[in-house]
């Protein structure tokens, strides 16, 4: 279990990485949004942005170059990778909640991201929840042996 979730947790990141990475790299390039055929105009008039410029470099970086890196942290099981899993699970979340009141519109892509947010979050959670159970038992287990041990020894 511990793995199949570790492996959808990554899927899920990259299914969000690789549509942030296009499209902010789109926004920094253009920042009008004609490249992804997005509209000035769905920018409601109270966002503190004109064009999708500033909003393409985080989308880039944070959703994108930020996803990938944790995406590798996840497969190499870097210490503490079900944190970065709960942590992107709360970035996309965080993202949408700001976007949504700086756009006049919802769009079904908005609920798949908060969605896969929140699964992140589930699955950080469980993730961190196993592998603190697995390191609490190591411990205990490794004092009972360095009890026997030293009894033992004397």
């Amino acid at each position: 279990m511990h793995n199949t979730l570790r492996i959808i947790a990554v899927v899920l990141i990259f299914f969000i990485a690789l549509p942030a990475l296009a499209a902010g790299y789109s926004f920094i390039v253009d920042p009008s949004g004609k490249g992804v055929d997005i509209s000035l105009a769905y920018l409601k008039s109270t966002s503190p942005f004109k064009n999708y410029f500033i909003p393409g470099i985080v989308l880039f970086t944070v959703n994108g170059i930020l996803s990938v890196v944790i995406a590798i942290a996840v497969l190499k099981k870097v210490k503490h990778y079900p944190l970065l899993i709960l942590l992107q699970g709360f970035i996309y979340i965080g993202w949408i909640a700001v976007q949504l009141t700086m756009v006049r519109s919802f769009h079904p892509f908005h609920a798949i991201v908060a969605s896969i947010g929140i699964v992140l979050m589930f699955i950080g959670w469980i993730l961190y929840r196993v592998s603190s159970e697995d390191w609490k038992s190591r411990c205990v287990l490794d004092k009972s042996v360095q009890a026997k041990t030293v009894k033992g020894g004397r």
